[in-house]
């Protein structure tokens, strides 16, 4: 064994111990590696917070414009409503002159109904007067005529 057995020379052993054992120059690429790595997300991650960060300002614009017409919106519902509630006071008010036209027209029957009342008791009045004049004169015509017949008769009887 000991003939099989060979000499290693000091560079063979630091070959086979760099070949189990590897050098700093193998770790230093590891970790530069590792280095390059971690600034690549690093940047990676900034570059992400710096979209985040547009987003999030294109997002308060986009909001701000829709709260402007959300507002533009309710000022037309406002000014709808305004122009409703003006429309129902003048229909109100026209409803109000409405009601006195009805009111005038109501007093103006009342008037037409007392006038008529006024002359039906006239006419009344006057009818009454005229059935007893009409009266008056019909017993004066059938008297005139009862005495009429009377000399009639009493002519043909001969006291005549």
């Amino acid at each position: 064994m000991s003939e099989e057995k060979k000499e290693m020379f000091p560079q063979e052993i630091q070959t086979l111990i760099a070949g189990i054992f590897p050098n700093t120059k193998f770790f230093e690429t590891k970790f530069e590696n590792l280095q390059m790595q971690i600034d690549m997300l690093r940047r990676t991650q900034e570059d992400f917070k710096e979209e985040m960060r547009d987003l999030k300002q294109d997002m308060n614009y986009r909001f701000l414009q829709v709260d402007k017409r959300f507002e533009q919106v309710d000022k037309r519902f406002s000014e709808m409503k305004e122009d409703i509630d003006r429309r129902f006071e003048q229909v109100d008010k026209r409803f109000e002159q409405v009601d006195r036209r009805f009111e005038q027209v109501d007093k103006r029957f009342e008037q037409i109904i007392a006038s008529i009342d006024r002359l039906s008791d006239k006419l009344d009045k006057r009818d009454t007067e005229h059935r007893n004049f009409t009266l008056k004169m019909f017993s004066i015509s059938i008297g005139i005529s009862i005495l009429g017949v009377l000399g009639a008769f009493l002519k043909t009887m001969g006291v005549f």
